[in-house]
């Protein structure tokens, strides 16, 4: 298990990414059908909190649900793909400031923090974030 993914299982927080949608605005066609959008899921001791960033303006919600309900089931059952969990990233300094423009994926990589996989495009960031735990299922599977 890499050390990111393990300290998920027992940290005092998880990060969930899911991914869908339809296309909302005319550009949005451009991308591949389900994978539209992307928003994170972020479950600590006292509950959940979403945070989605919509066209045009931030959510952040916290939601009245107690913190062992299965959220990521939920939004798998409602049709949606759903990875995690993830440790959120620490802070890391930078030189120079980001220079892709703020989207639903740049907060989610945020969220992740510096161990995020590159992508521009939901279905990017869904590939990558797959592709970790994989190789974190494989390394369990073939341990010991």
């Amino acid at each position: 298990m890499t050390p990111r993914l393990r300290a998920a299982r027992g940290a005092p927080q998880e990060v969930w990414i899911a991914f869908g949608g339809e296309a909302d605005q005319p550009w949005l066609r451009l991308l591949r059908r389900g994978f539209r959008h992307c928003f994170a899921a972020l479950r600590d001791e006292a509950g959940w909190t979403v945070v989605e960033p919509l066209s045009g303006r931030l959510l952040v919600a916290r939601l009245a649900v107690p913190a062992g309900y299965d959220l990521p089931g939920f939004y798998a059952r409602a049709g949606l793909a759903v990875l995690g969990p993830f440790a959120p990233g620490p802070v890391r300094a930078r030189r120079l400031p980001p220079l892709l423009p703020q989207s639903c994926v740049g907060l989610c990589r945020a969220l992740l923090g510096a161990g995020a996989p590159f992508a521009v495009t939901p279905f990017g960031l869904f590939l990558g974030l797959r592709k970790i735990l994989r190789e974190d299922r494989k390394k369990v599977l073939t341990a010991g």
